[in-house]
């Protein structure tokens, strides 16, 4: 209790020192909290830069864990065979999300003539196993595969040679499908950042034959792919293997986990920490450096101030523990409000939309870590900026300072 007490009084002692010294507090510190505010808001736009990476990397090869199966069989007796024996596996492991997934082109009619548009034929869990992104409008539901005319989910290229249309007054596009014409409906508008002026679309598998006539044999078969918790990733692959083989015959598919994290042993976002890590200790170094050489310009201006006190009869101990904690007590307020400008930074709509051009689904939010490391890093620089100023003035004679 007495420790806590003798604690407590120390702090206010220091605050009353701030505010009688707060101008050339406030000038000292200025540079640890924009340290302070350029370490958290480094880790927090890291933390941002790590899910916009991880989100592209399950946007290509789906979510872990992704389980990807390739037919070798061609024919469609050979896809209704493997659908047949996908469905039982699905039921029997009790697996929520799969698609199938294959291509396919769309001769699609245009204001400027028809245009063959390459297209991705998905089921509806398709969005959510590779975090697919749609910017206006909304994904597939299971109920659009019961609707009269097909639905379509199409890129801002696509949309934008429609007229760019309202999707609140149901689009539609014309497709040619040999001499007839079939008329399917835009529900959605997808980013493609990495193709932005290449029109494509996606379409259910169960609208392909009332689109196309059809899979094209010179798109190969589609693929199977299944999302499941990464524990049990590799048993699955095993069993789905044998089940396939019993159900086919041997080596009718290849089955394998097909995420980014499939063949990693370690983090594959490591080496990036490490960059960031390392950019936030420089940071931090430069702003301890700065506040270390004003703390030991204002203790030697305050040698007789510390000469009085330990006339009056303050302990080495006293005093050493007083001007850390004038130190410490500063770097802390400073923290905290390097932290505060941080996250005004870092949540700003204008810093998410620039990182992540609107393609990151889960925007994180400013992570906690980032602030505790501000305040603890605040704290650790006011602890070492006034450790040597502190023993300069404990070694500070009473005569010596009354003459100064």
């Amino acid at each position: 209790m007495n420790a806590l007490a003798a604690l407590w009084g120390a702090i206010v002692e220091a605050w009353q020192e701030l505010r009688i010294h707060r101008t050339r507090v406030l000038l000292s510190l200025i540079g640890v909290g924009v340290a302070v505010c350029a370490l958290s808001s480094v880790v927090g736009l890291a933390n941002i830069a790590e899910q916009g990476m991880r989100e592209n990397s399950e946007r290509w090869g789906g979510r872990p864990a992704l389980i990807a199966v390739f037919p070798s069989g061609e024919g469609s007796a050979s896809e209704t065979r493997l659908d047949a024996a996908w469905a039982a596996i699905l039921k029997r492991h009790d697996i929520r999300y799969s698609s199938k997934v294959g291509s396919s082109a769309l001769p699609v009619q245009f204001r400027d003539g028809v245009t063959t548009v390459p297209v991705q034929t998905v089921d509806p869990s398709y969005a959510r196993m590779h975090r697919t992104v749609v910017a206006q409008g909304r994904w597939f539901l299971a109920a659009d595969e019961q609707l009269l005319a097909p639905p379509v989910i199409v890129n801002e290229a696509f949309w934008r040679r429609l007229g760019s249309p309202s999707l609140a007054a149901h689009p539609t596009a014309t497709v040619r499908k040999g001499e007839t014409k079939v008329t399917a409906v835009v529900v959605g508008v997808m980013k493609t950042p990495d193709a932005p002026d290449d029109a494509t679309a996606i379409i259910l598998n169960s609208a392909l034959d009332r689109l196309t006539g059809g899979r094209n044999a010179d798109y190969g078969p589609p693929s199977l792919e299944a999302w499941v918790p990464p524990e049990r990733a590799k048993p699955l692959v095993d069993a789905i293997t044998a089940e396939f083989d019993q159900a086919l015959g041997q080596g009718a598919v290849s089955v394998s986990r097909n995420d980014y994290l499939a063949h990693q042993d370690s983090d594959p976002l490591l080496y990036f920490k490490l960059v960031v890590g390392g950019v936030a200790v420089l940071i931090l170094l430069l702003g301890a450096l700065g506040l270390v050489n004003i703390a030991m310009v204002t203790v030697r201006h305050r040698i007789r101030e510390i000469g009085v006190r330990r006339s009056f009869g303050a302990t080495s101990a006293r005093v050493f523990f007083a001007v850390m904690m004038e130190s410490v007590v500063a770097t802390v307020v400073a923290g905290a409000a390097g932290v505060g400008l941080s996250v005004l930074i870092v949540k700003s709509p204008w810093v998410e939309e620039l990182l992540g051009r609107g393609m990151i689904a889960d925007m994180p939010p400013f992570p906690v870590e980032a602030a505790v490391l501000g305040l603890v890093a605040a704290t650790a620089v006011g602890a070492l900026a006034g450790l040597l100023p502190a023993l300069v003035a404990v070694r500070v004679k009473v005569i010596d300072a009354i003459r100064y």
